[in-house]
């Protein structure tokens, strides 16, 4: 993964810096929200909390906030809402995936569970709706809630497709649009609607994160293939095991033969795998190229995120942004 710069490393760095405030209020709202009576869900959303994250969704929606002008407090509490629905997600995805690593600790449903860290998801979500409601917004409800069904439409849309090796492109970035790109476009919209900003300023938000969705989701799938455990905070090879058909294994079943094709199908087709089956995907994937083409397809997604602001007028805070889609492409993690 070559091309990574100071620039885009410390894009992220950048932009948080510039919302220290706004951030840190965002994440005491957290930390408030998640607190219960019932003694296990703030237990394991304090897991959550110790595993940190880049907090790059309500980042976004802060950012958008400011960016579109907005000078009230409800962002923050925006922000949080977001985050709910992402760390929900989470909870729920590493049950189905049977996940064992989060960000590099050991997963919630590793250590309390599947039954908790569903309902505990359960419980976030919730939360997550009586924060709409609270902000009192029919527009912000309906793009929060539209893509928390969204988001569910495209787990189980991956789910349909998993070991599938007829699976064509189109259909794995409609996965992609639904489970991990469409909460980037709310959590960027709904800034531009608390200012009260115009259609086309709320469109170009949400065109952003949409673009930027769908490149951090192709790098994640990159790096699946592509990384160290300490580095990206899972198991290596996860997808591959699941028989997920995601960018990289596409690219490589397109360009292989016929002896390929058969590997393909033995082991993410028919989930017939050997401990050797590992290594031999990752050289049938370096042999087409297939990462650097997953990343290359990554930067088409945000170059066309970091156009999408061309609307706003020049800033710091723009700048950051458009940094952020680069960053996306050159991270490790």
């Amino acid at each position: 993964m070559d091309g990574t710069t100071p620039l885009t490393i410390d894009a992220l760095t950048r932009l948080t810096a510039s919302l220290d405030a706004d951030l840190q209020a965002t994440n005491r709202a957290i930390v408030a929200r998640m607190d219960s009576p019932v003694a296990l869900i703030p237990q394991l959303a304090a897991h959550l909390v110790a595993a940190g994250g880049k907090r790059l969704r309500p980042l976004l929606t802060l950012a958008a906030a400011r960016l579109c002008g907005y000078e009230g407090e409800r962002h923050v509490q925006l922000a949080a809402c977001v985050e709910f629905i992402h760390t929900a997600t989470l909870l729920h995805d590493d049950v189905v995936d049977e996940s064992v690593l989060r960000r590099g600790l050991a997963s919630a449903n590793a250590v309390f569970g599947n039954k908790a860290s569903v309902l505990v998801g359960d419980f976030l979500f919730a939360r997550a709706f009586q924060m709409m409601v609270a902000d009192g917004s029919l527009e912000v409800l309906r793009i929060l809630s539209t893509a928390a069904a969204t988001i569910a439409e495209g787990e189980v849309l991956q789910l349909s497709t998993q070991n599938d090796i007829a699976t064509t492109e189109d259909k794995y970035f409609e996965v992609i649009r639904g489970k991990t790109a469409a909460l980037f476009a709310a959590a960027c919209e709904v800034g531009a609607v608390l200012a009260n900003r115009p259609p086309a300023e709320c469109a170009a938000l949400a065109n952003y994160g949409m673009d930027l969705g769908m490149a951090f989701q192709l790098v994640d799938d990159a790096l699946d293939y592509n990384a160290n455990v300490a580095e990206l905070g899972k198991t290596i090879g996860d997808d591959f095991r699941e028989g997920k058909l995601t960018y990289p294994v596409l690219a490589a079943i397109s360009a292989g033969g016929a002896d390929e094709q058969a590997f393909w199908a033995r082991t993410i087709g028919a989930g017939e795998q050997t401990e050797a089956d590992l290594t031999a995907a990752l050289a049938l994937i370096a042999r087409h190229n297939a990462i650097e083409r997953t990343i290359d397809k990554a930067r088409e997604f945000a170059g066309a995120a970091s156009r999408a602001l061309d609307i706003f007028p020049a800033s710091t805070l723009l700048d950051n942004l458009q940094e952020i889609a680069l960053y996306t492409t050159a991270r490790r993690s």
